[in-house]
């Protein structure tokens, strides 16, 4: 069966790539930044990208899709900012809700930093979920940390599943993997020595942990790090300098603490190794940083995907019953 989606936020197109592999076809992807519209056009030349703020965008000729699906911006919610939920203009929760009753669509997707969960915002979900039940949808909103589905960081994420309440006993969220994932040493070992580095080995050893959760960072604040003090000494404990991005892996002779380069990033947020990224090193980062991880979206998209086979086979045979003779 085909399936078919339509994405807001799209951004540098993590969950777009999950969400393929998950077998959706993508029927818009709708994305402010130029960059990252670039970025989606390079990689996926027919994919429909439109470059437009999601609040001039209607949804109305995508009307009884399969799925609407996107990560609303997560400054609103995140507890490096000032957390002002629905008072953050930057707060898209009511247009992912317009775009919904506008398309109408099976089920939706929306991911949001693990801040959305406080109990500050509880209020708040409350209101979103009312919103979707008077819309004929059954919800459910949870925790999903990145390492339970192969990503080599631990990146918890709030998820919002939202599915038309014929389909929802069907959905089961996806089964963590049974194995952890791999270390950043082992993740990076081959780029980290792809220029003869010699002490690629050591530096193996010492990477021997998943990574702390990767932060894109902000137009408003820094440049390419990889986050704050805490997160810059996590990295260190992995023999990673997080005060930047290099340019390239290092060479021989290189005797200090390496640094990741961009690719490197991408990796540990779980892109594809060809995967590329347009735009200088700090706004192809942002990119790369603000990215849902496309494991974890795949492993999500392919529940969905199975919970609308399921009420398809289960309808199927009620129907074929129904029309034999008595």
């Amino acid at each position: 069966m085909k399936f078919t989606s339509i994405e807001i936020c799209a951004g540098a197109g993590g969950q777009a790539i999950g969400l393929e592999e998950a077998g959706f076809e993508h029927l818009a992807l709708v994305e402010i930044e130029p960059l990252a519209c670039q970025t989606l056009n390079k990689n996926r030349p027919h994919w429909n990208v439109i470059e437009s703020d999601i609040k001039n965008f209607s949804s109305t000729e995508y009307n009884g899709i399969d799925l609407l699906a996107g990560g609303v911006p997560c400054p609103p919610f995140s507890i490096a900012g000032k957390q002002l939920g629905h008072l953050d203009e930057r707060d898209l929760f009511p247009e992912a809700l317009r775009l919904a009753k506008q398309c109408n669509p099976k089920v939706i997707m929306l991911e949001n930093v693990r801040g959305l969960l406080d109990i500050k915002f509880k209020e708040y979900r409350r209101q979103i979920l009312n919103e979707l039940y008077e819309m004929g949808y059954q919800c459910d909103w949870r925790l999903v940390n990145a390492s339970d589905f192969g990503v080599s960081q631990l990146r918890p994420r709030a998820i919002l599943i939202a599915l038309k309440k014929k389909y929802f006993d069907y959905f089961e969220w996806p089964v963590k993997n049974e194995d952890p994932p791999i270390t950043v040493g082992e993740l990076l070992y081959e780029e980290m020595g792809s220029l003869g580095w010699e002490n690629v080995d050591n530096w193996k050893l010492i990477a021997n942990k998943i990574a702390p959760t990767l932060v894109g960072g902000s137009k408003k604040h820094g440049g390419a790090d990889l986050g704050p003090t805490r997160a810059k000494q996590a990295w260190a404990t992995l023999g990673v300098d997080g005060g930047g991005l290099a340019n390239q892996p290092p060479v021989n002779g290189f005797n200090a603490m390496p640094k990741l380069t961009l690719k490197m990033t991408a990796l540990v947020q779980g892109f594809p190794k060809d995967w590329k990224f347009v735009g200088k090193k700090t706004p192809a980062y942002r990119q790369v940083g603000n990215a849902f991880p496309p494991p974890v979206a795949s492993a999500i998209g392919i529940s969905i995907k199975k919970a609308l086979e399921k009420y398809e086979q289960t309808a199927s045979k009620r129907k074929r019953i129904k029309s034999q003779p008595a």
